[in-house]
């Protein structure tokens, strides 16, 4: 890669860090491409040169988060081993997501942004839809092998990673509270896991 290459790339990064920073702290409405390119550093004319529009640096901002969300380690099915081993690596690997800092300060940007715009929420909801995690894969699998009885793999997910949200996510998002640290990860994944198995497993 070139010098000018990684310079434009630096500027990319340091507009999409400085939008999430004021959209964080002043909202999607009130903040404007102005501001950003003041926190950037940059001119605006740079900012609009990488992103057309306020929307389309959201649209970037959303697309980083869900790639976290999508970027979960791959846990296949193993018929051999037992489902708590396997499920206990998927639950806590979910929970450790959830307590990384720029995940949650990208999570608060994006349902700050949408809760005034039902299309953004609409468009966040659908791409969500379309993502089959790994956890439901799985489920589907252990199913397959007579090992989970039966349960929409959908409806268990959510399920489960609801209890994962209650601790490690909504409290940081509606009230503010610290990231969960090492032990309250693993406590968390724990209940989780024990909850599930005494649930569903045969």
């Amino acid at each position: 890669m070139t010098a000018p290459q990684r310079l434009t790339d630096r500027k990319r990064e340091a507009i999409i860090q400085a939008a999430i920073a004021e959209f964080r702290a002043n909202g999607f409405e009130i903040t404007s491409m102005d501001k950003i390119a003041a926190t950037a550093g940059v001119s605006k004319r740079t900012v609009y040169n990488h992103f057309l529009s306020k929307e389309a640096l959201f649209a970037e901002i959303f697309n980083q988060l869900w790639a976290r969300i999508s970027d979960e380690p791959s846990v296949i099915y193993r018929p051999d081993q037992p489902l708590s081993d396997q499920l206990r690596q998927i639950l806590q690997a979910k929970v450790q997501m959830m307590a990384d800092e720029n995940f949650l300060t990208l999570a608060r940007v994006a349902i700050a942004a949408t809760v005034h715009s039902p299309e953004r929420a609409q468009n966040m909801v659908e791409r969500m839809g379309e993502h089959e995690g790994s956890l439901t894969v799985w489920i589907r699998a252990a199913q397959a092998d007579g090992r989970l009885k039966p349960v929409d793999p959908e409806f268990a997910t959510h399920q489960v990673q609801g209890l994962l949200k209650a601790f490690g996510f909504w409290p940081q998002m509606s009230m503010g509270r610290a990231a969960l640290d090492a032990d309250m990860q693993n406590t968390v994944a724990e209940s989780a896991l024990e909850m599930f198995l005494a649930r569903y497993q045969r």
